[in-house]
């Protein structure tokens, strides 16, 4: 039974990666501008206007990250006589090196300058400058990119770096040796 189910796993995920990469080809024929070395753990959704979005060098993407390239609430104003032509649209760059976490939208006229986090679950309604952290809802600035390595590197979690290799011995290893210690209450 565990055997036909990971084989059911592994068709889907297939399956799910080819309409992926389909999608993004897509959208790149559209006029999306995407970079050398982008990695997407989930093709995010770029909206009706993938023409408006430029996406820099060696950016990460993790999962369902959704762009909005234009205002749809106009759309109630069209009944007025006064707002009947209001169209809205806004281009959205991001720059190089920079990694967009799970759970996120991107709001239209926004950029993202060269080596950026935006955190998971955030919602970018402003321009974040080079080497900057945002999170929240709507995304504000955290700190540094500088200020969030150290953070990472006081919490670092140290293991042999050849588990890298063989992922489930990774897992076997973290699983292990990692402590039970959690962030304090505030």
């Amino acid at each position: 039974m565990l055997f036909i189910y990971r084989l059911i796993l592994k068709i889907h995920t297939s399956y799910q990666r080819m309409i992926q990469n389909i999608y993004l080809k897509v959208c790149i024929a559209k006029g999306l501008k995407v970079g050398k070395n982008v990695r997407f753990v989930e093709v995010p959704e770029f909206g009706t206007e993938p023409f408006l979005i430029e996406i820099g060098d060696e950016t990460t993407f993790s999962n369902n990250v959704r762009f909005v390239n234009h205002d749809g609430g106009q759309n109630a104003l069209h009944f007025f006589e006064k707002y009947k032509d209001v169209r809205t649209f806004g281009r959205i760059k991001i720059g190089r090196q920079c990694l967009i976490g799970a759970d996120t939208i991107i709001m239209p006229g926004v950029e993202m300058q060269d080596n950026c986090v935006l955190g998971a679950g955030s919602i970018l309604t402003t321009s974040m400058p080079k080497g900057s952290v945002f999170a929240g809802v709507p995304a504000k600035f955290i700190c540094t990119i500088e200020e969030y390595g150290d953070k990472l590197l006081a919490n670092n979690v140290m293991y042999p770096r050849e588990l890298e290799l063989v992922r489930p011995q990774l897992d076997a290893y973290i699983k292990e040796h990692l402590p039970h210690t959690y962030k304090p209450l505030k």
